[in-house]
C-alpha cells in the first residue's frame, strides 16, 4: 500500500495519531445516538482544523479517534478543540440523558491518550536513516 502524503505550501507530511477520549468518571453514557453525533463533530472540528477523521469507533465509556493533522496545528490544542466541542453538543443535543450522569457540565475525562502512527516502524526508519550516502 502506497503512503498518502498531505502537502500544504511549505510542508509534504503524513502525520496521524491515534486518539482515545474517557468519559467522565468512566461512565457508559454514549449510545448509537450520541456516537453518531459525535463522529459528526469530530468531522466538522477536525476539518475547520485542516484535519481528517481516518477512522472513528466508540463503546459507552470512551471514544476512539484515528485523526491526520497538519504539522503546523498543536495537537493539544486541537484536542481540546475536540473535546470542548463535543461535551457541549452532547449536552445541547442530549441532555436529558447525559444529566442522568453528570451533575455539572461535563462529558469528557480531563486526561487523554495519544499515540503516534505511521507506515513503518522505528527500526526500519532508523536503517534508511543509516544507510543514507554521508559526505566524505
Amino acid at each position: 500500500m502506497k503512503t498518502k502524503y498531505r502537502r500544504t505550501r511549505r510542508a509534504v507530511f503524513n502525520l496521524t495519531v491515534h486518539i482515545v477520549l474517557v468519559t467522565k468518571y468512566r461512565r457508559k453514557v454514549i449510545d448509537a445516538a450520541m456516537k453518531t453525533e459525535l463522529e459528526r463533530v469530530f468531522k466538522s472540528v477536525l476539518a475547520s482544523w485542516d484535519s481528517e477523521l481516518i477512522e472513528f469507533n466508540c463503546e459507552a465509556d470512551h471514544a476512539h479517534l484515528l485523526v491526520s493533522f497538519p504539522p503546523h496545528k498543536l495537537l493539544s490544542s486541537l484536542i481540546a478543540n475536540l473535546k470542548a466541542t463535543s461535551s457541549k453538543t452532547m449536552w445541547r443535543k442530549f441532555e436529558p440523558k447525559v444529566s442522568k450522569f453528570y451533575s455539572k457540565r461535563v462529558f469528557w475525562t480531563g486526561a487523554y491518550f495519544v499515540a503516534s502512527c505511521g507506515g513503518v516502524t522505528i527500526d526500519v526508519l532508523k536503517k534508511y536513516v543509516q544507510n543514507q550516502d554521508s559526505p566524505s
